[in-house]
């Protein structure tokens, strides 16, 4: 059964493709305005911390258990404890959470096709006018879009890991990078754009409190896809060749470069066509950035380039951004996809055709949630406000689980597999790997603190989210 697993063709193709899942719309526009509003420099430095201290052995836990299982992550708990099927609940969790999550993503990647469909027709003018969001959610042309989004991943998908996932990261991520590193050129060689950079880069340590730790601790850990099923996915497409420790170290360093690369297109952006925006004043919600602020920074350049080349410019930012959400979109859909067929014996077609048609259905009840169903816009009230179900699915499935996901795979390692079997599996592929300082780290983090500070995310989350209780006020 294992030597029929598919595989990645190559390391840079596993590389390209877990990035692929790890780089999103947070990464682009979420990321370099948590920056601006929580200090700059000074959260761009607790952020890179994070991810290297914290989420790093994480993705290297979760890449050992999928490589050394050869099965999904429901088959990857299996197969660590088989008789105790209450740890089998952190493999329901990894399956089920990817899931419900590319539900929602497949909404806003619906989105972002539409408005980048809007601006090679000319209507830039007409996106960046503050009503136009509302209208385009709730108009029919959403149907046509999804269908398109639909049948998109779905070709990608259906080709497999090595012709599907693995060719398609290989044409979108290169290219994601060189858009991006073309519009940040663009955009620094503007009138005032040195101030956003100064805004971005020079810290304020004056403004790091447990809040800001807390949000660069969750966007360092939510931007790298862990806690998803992603990544014990791919490891089990992973060659025993492959070393694990290097590309998850490429793979963290890729996912934080385009992070900190958008800060350097944003930032300036804001300051430099809307130099009067208070950047306390954004709005943290990726969305809101994406959809009713950023046409208004793109019209403005209008002023400096024309309407064409502001055109231009949005036209290249919306389709970098829809190639983001496509790669992390098709890697969500892949794990479920994978736990299919694993536990079912279904074929990739079936699995597609089984799972596409229930996630349509759910795509369908979240952009019906903004207005024209009033029961799926007044779904559900806790934390003392009405939520709609479109808001539910992103505040468990994305908000959520995805710490508590990662808990239990550190509890995994920790109790449930011995340290020198640990070790053997990050090793193989790596013998320059074994008896570093790195590999002891790796251990002791989760085994120790790693986890703790997991159970403390989620336990946070739970009582903000829905009880309107912050821990963190405990300690301000």
């Amino acid at each position: 059964m294992e030597n029929n697993r598919e595989q990645f063709g190559s390391r840079l193709g596993f590389i390209l493709a877990a990035a692929g899942s790890a780089v999103g719309i947070g990464n682009l526009v979420g990321f370099p305005v948590n920056a601006a509003k929580n200090g700059g420099a000074a959260f761009l430095l607790i952020y890179a911390l994070f991810v290297f201290l914290v989420c790093l052995p994480v993705m290297m836990a979760e890449l050992a258990a999928g490589r050394q299982s050869r099965k999904n992550p429901l088959g990857a708990y299996r197969h660590f404890v088989p008789q105790q099927k209450l740890w089998h609940i952190g493999g329901w969790l990894s399956l089920i959470t990817p899931y419900m999550i590319a539900v929602f993503y497949a909404v806003i990647t619906v989105w972002i096709l539409g408005y980048l469909s809007g601006i090679v027709t000319g209507n830039l003018d007409k996106l960046a006018d503050s009503r136009h969001f509302g209208e385009f959610i709730n108009s029919d042309s959403v149907f046509f879009y999804l269908a398109a989004i639909t049948g998109l991943v779905g070709l990608i998908l259906v080709s497999g890991v090595r012709d599907g996932i693995e060719r398609g990261a290989k044409v979108m991520m290169p290219a994601l990078f060189l858009m991006l590193l073309g519009l940040v050129v663009f955009v620094l060689f503007q009138d005032n754009a040195l101030a956003g950079v100064r805004f971005y880069l020079i810290p304020d340590i004056g403004k790091i409190t447990p809040e800001v730790v807390n949000s660069a601790m969750g966007q360092a850990f939510f931007s790298l896809s862990l806690g998803m099923g992603i990544l014990i996915t791919y490891g089990s497409y992973m060659d025993k060749a492959n070393a694990i420790p290097s590309s998850a170290r490429m793979v963290a360093i890729t996912d934080t470069s385009v992070a900190f690369t958008a800060g350097l297109l944003i930032l300036p952006a804001i300051f430099s066509f809307n130099p009067e925006t208070n950047p306390d004043e954004l709005s943290s919600s990726s969305i809101s950035l994406i959809f009713t602020f950023l046409p208004k920074i793109f019209l403005a350049m209008q002023a400096a380039v024309g309407y064409f080349g502001a055109s231009l410019v949005a036209g290249v930012f919306f389709l970098l951004v829809f190639f983001a959400a496509l790669t992390s979109l098709v890697s969500i859909i892949e794990v479920p996809v994978s736990g299919t067929m694993d536990e079912l014996g279904y074929s990739r077609r079936k699995s597609l055709y089984v799972l596409g048609t229930s996630m349509v259905l759910f795509a369908l009840a979240c952009a019906l949630s903004f207005g024209r169903v009033d029961f799926l816009t007044s779904f559900i009230s806790y934390g003392g406000s009405t939520k709609s179900f479109f808001e539910l699915v992103i505040d468990i499935f994305y908000e959520t689980i995805l710490p508590l996901n990662g808990f239990i795979i550190c509890l995994l390692v920790a109790l449930r597999w011995q340290r020198d079997k640990f070790d053997r599996e990050l090793e193989a592929g790596a013998d320059d790997f074994r008896g570093t300082l790195f590999e002891r780290y790796i251990n002791f983090s989760l085994r120790t603190f790693v986890p703790v500070l997991l159970l403390l995310i989620f336990i946070n989350t739970v009582m903000a989210k829905y009880f309107g209780i912050s821990l963190l006020n405990l300690f301000a």
